[in-house]
């Protein structure tokens, strides 16, 4: 049984570029498409929505957000199997339990109001840190469309993982689903006193840390670049801050990926600071795939 990719929508614009987005996204992959709704998303926003529609009840009102949104993934691609449903619940728990059954989870980056805007990104910032699916987040310029992106890559940020990661192996399955190529990204530095586990002689030159970096990144490939031969793959060792460089590769990219390297905190599982960053300030799609958990 294919699962399917299921979008948070909310009535908002956001969120509708999102069902375009992900329309795209399934015809691809050949998923059928799920659109949830959390009623008690009206608790936040209100019901200012509702005004003018003459339609006081907040259950008509979602069932007609996510009827309008079905009819929309309709006009996009008729080919794509949509079904919908309304979610009595807040939207963090719901969208959780939606991700234990589905193949990847589409949000918008914001909401429909300015609070909204400050809500939604807490919510998709939440749901990033514990989903158990890939979660995309629309961020920048991203032309409403999956399928055929203007810049023709996707950028994978490439960390700590180990050989052949998941957040690796999705970056690879998205550039040959979508034939484009793959553009893999390692910062390194050269700090004038270690601090990292490998230790090295004062005035150790640059190239010694470049080199360490260009090894991690091959092996962190290696293993799905020969099983997926037909992508092209561009492997590319920045010096600096990851943050950094892989905001800079998204003003290229029409998909950037990142590991959820998720901590355990005061406050439950969060983000690491790269992926945090990058679902801030990214120009592009933001896909974040679930990786080993760190405590600390």
């Amino acid at each position: 049984m294919e699962l399917p990719l299921v979008v948070g929508v909310d009535g908002s614009e956001p969120s509708l570029r999102a069902v375009d987005w992900a329309t795209d996204e399934a015809g691809l992959r050949g998923l059928p498409l799920r659109l949830v709704y959390a009623s008690l998303w009206e608790r936040y926003e209100g019901t200012s929505l509702a005004q003018g529609l003459d339609r006081p009840s907040e259950q008509v009102m979602a069932e007609d957000i996510v009827d309008a949104a079905a009819r929309r993934a309709h006009r996009r691609d008729a080919e794509v199997k949509v079904s919908t449903d309304v979610l009595p619940e807040e939207p963090v728990s719901a969208l959780l339990r939606e991700s234990r059954s589905a193949t990847v989870m589409v949000l918008g980056a914001r909401g429909r109001s300015a609070i909204a805007e400050l809500l939604l990104g807490s919510v998709g910032l939440a749901v990033a840190a514990r989903a158990h699916c890939p979660v995309i987040v629309l961020r920048g310029s991203h032309d409403n469309q999956a399928k055929s992106g203007t810049r023709q890559r996707i950028v994978l940020g490439v960390g700590e993982e180990p050989q052949n990661s998941a957040a690796v192996r999705f970056a690879f399955q998205e550039a040959e689903t979508r034939k484009v190529a793959l553009v893999a990204v390692r910062s390194w530095r050269h700090p004038p006193h270690e601090t990292t586990g490998h230790p090295s002689p004062a005035g150790e030159p640059a190239g010694v840390h470049e080199q360490r970096a260009t090894d991690t990144l091959d092996a962190a490939l290696s293993e799905a670049a020969a099983d997926h031969p037909s992508v092209e793959l561009h492997r590319r060792t920045v010096e600096g801050s990851a943050r950094k460089a892989l905001l800079d590769a998204s003003a290229t990219a029409d998909l950037l990926v990142v590991g959820a390297e998720r901590r355990q905190g005061h406050f439950g599982l969060q983000l690491g600071r790269v992926a945090h960053a990058v679902l801030h300030h990214a120009a592009c799609p933001v896909a974040v795939v679930p990786q080993r958990m760190r405590t600390r």
